[in-house]
């Protein structure tokens, strides 16, 4: 076996594409106890995601979070869980699917599209050794993150590269950093907020809700509250919200100790009390609805907004495979690419193809 990894049909005259790779979080296989047991153990493992001592932080993993965690995220993940499997799963695909259907209509045989999950499947290994197969010379990387976290997009960058220490013939790698601020994805989520209202009317507040992170990674330089807090501002600008008719939260805290504030549940619950009957909720932060989107959001939230008194409660599902989204998700494509395109022309010309596999023949490569 080969000391690095290289296509099966490696020859010279072979055509290039760009591989593009969206890459979201994860799911389990399926709600059982065992899936999500599997599932979080790998993605609390990763240092990005929990910055604690190794040793300990792996005790407190197997001796409790394991033990307990599993069963009352499984029963979760039951009250969501679709025909085709996660709802994270299913919309990403069709994220996937969408954007290759534009992308060969504008550029065809160019691109090859693929869903990756950092944690789970499909694997970014796998996925990646696709590309290679196919020949994709250029790879872009779209992290699903509109804003950067060390927790999210650092770790993507992380498994991208260790995957890439085994290849031989190296890609010309570009990764997306972040689009929080891009004024397709701010009139992505405005359209889809509006076609919510026109749908279903306006609520007296629209809340947008984060994921939430540890105060602590903020103060250690982590720029994702910063992004948050300007796509807020940026989209409040766009809808021509006034200040008192909207509102940035946090959600998901995990743990006994300071996340970013405020948090959604919090805030949603004291809401009546202040005269505030009738809430709008929106997750700009994913890309595609999930376990933390439909159940913590949608289900449990809710629940605490009409129990404390609330009469009106709107959830406005994620961008998913919404045109909007995926016009965004093209231009994204097209400007982080441009720069490859003429050498890409150059490379896949018949007559330059041909002469490319002559001279490697000529001082004996079999192809």
């Amino acid at each position: 076996m080969p000391p690095f990894a290289v296509a099966a049909d490696f020859k010279h005259a072979n055509q290039i594409k760009v591989g593009v790779m969206l890459v979201n979080l994860g799911t389990p296989d399926d709600t059982s106890v065992a899936a999500v047991r599997r599932y979080l153990n790998e993605f609390l493992s990763d240092p990005r995601v929990v910055e604690f001592p190794r040793l300990p932080w792996w005790l407190v993993m197997q001796l409790f979070i394991l033990r307990f965690r599993p069963r009352k995220v499984a029963h979760a993940y039951t009250s969501v869980w679709q025909e085709e499997g996660s709802p994270l799963l299913v919309y990403s695909k069709a994220q996937a699917t969408a954007l290759q259907e534009e992308l060969d209509v504008y550029f065809p045989q160019r691109f090859i599209v693929a869903l990756a999950m950092r944690y789970g499947k499909p694997a970014i290994h796998d996925v990646m050794d696709g590309f290679r197969q196919q020949h994709c010379r250029h790879l872009l990387i779209i992290p699903m993150f509109p804003q950067y976290s060390a927790t999210t997009t650092a770790s993507v960058f992380d498994e991208v590269t260790r995957i890439l220490k085994s290849w031989r013939l190296l890609p010309q790698l570009h990764m997306l950093m972040n689009y929080h601020d891009r004024p397709s994805y701010i009139d992505a989520l405005a359209m889809s907020i509006e076609a919510g209202w026109q749908k279903n009317g306006r609520g007296q507040q629209l809340l947008m809700s984060f994921h939430g992170l540890p105060q602590r990674y903020h103060r250690a330089g982590d720029p994702y509250y910063c992004e948050c807090m300007k796509t807020a501002r940026l989209l409040a600008d766009r809808l021509g919200l006034k200040d008192a008719a909207w509102q940035a939260v946090f959600q998901s805290r995990f743990g006994r100790e300071p996340w970013l504030q405020p948090y959604l549940n919090e805030t949603i619950s004291m809401l009546p009390a202040s005269g505030v009957h009738s809430v709008d909720v929106v997750c700009p932060g994913f890309a595609a609805d999930c376990l933390e989107t439909l159940e913590e959001v949608a289900e449990h939230n809710r629940d605490l907004f009409m129990n404390a008194g609330g009469e009106k409660f709107q959830y406005i599902p994620a961008l998913n495979a919404q045109s909007g989204h995926i016009k965004m998700l093209v231009d994204i494509v097209e400007n982080e690419t441009r720069n490859w395109m003429a050498e890409l022309e150059r490379y896949n010309d018949p007559e330059q193809m041909d002469k490319r596999q002559r001279r490697a023949v000529e001082p004996g490569a079999e192809e």
